[in-house]
């Protein structure tokens, strides 16, 4: 079955309204759906490589809005839609541990989340669940999602096919390191 919905995803970016799509699977990826906008971009971007920030923007837009729909759904929903989807993605059973966890993290679990393949949509719903502050939120989701977006678009356009398949197998690893570096910075500031 996921096999299926992958292959009809990236099937969207053959379409002329390909775009469209592209925000579509980005809103609801940042809310309960399971593949993520990259399987769009990546082929999007290397048949029109001069347009990879249009492409990185447009699907920043809608994950930034469908992370909105998800925060709204942990806000108001998290007992019955939001554990829904958390027991989709096999996450409910943690939700008191993420959820004091989350106390503590709050917009570097977004940040963390929003450049990881972590599934964004649990961060956008404990977002919302455990009142994270909206505009916080907000400003963390464009900066995580945007800076991811662009980042892989411009691999791609920088140095085309060969770089598909180091994005798509070690994407994790990247921004993992990326977020130490950036944290570890943090740090030596703070203390120094």
């Amino acid at each position: 079955m996921l096999r299926r919905l992958y292959d009809w995803t990236m099937g969207l970016a053959a379409r002329p309204d390909a775009m469209l799509a592209l925000f579509l699977v980005a809103f609801v990826e940042s809310s309960f759906f399971p593949i993520p906008p990259d399987v769009l971009i990546i082929p999007m971007v290397l048949a029109a490589r001069s347009r990879w920030a249009r492409i990185a923007l447009v699907g920043a837009a809608g994950s930034v809005l469908g992370a909105l729909f998800g925060y709204w759904i942990g806000a108001a929903f998290m007992d019955t839609i939001g554990h829904a989807i958390l027991a989709t993605y096999g996450k409910e059973g943690q939700f008191a541990t993420l959820a004091a966890r989350f106390e503590a993290w709050g917009a570097w679990a977004v940040l963390f989340a929003g450049l990881t393949p972590f599934p964004f949509k649990v961060i956008t719903l404990f977002s919302g669940a455990v009142a994270l502050p909206l505009p916080l939120f907000i400003l963390t989701t464009i900066i995580a999602r945007a800076g991811r977006f662009l980042l892989v678009a411009w691999l791609l356009y920088r140095f085309g096919a060969p770089i598909r398949d180091f994005i798509e197998r070690r994407l994790g690893l990247m921004f993992a390191l990326f977020l130490t570096a950036l944290l570890g910075g943090f740090y030596v500031v703070k203390f120094l």
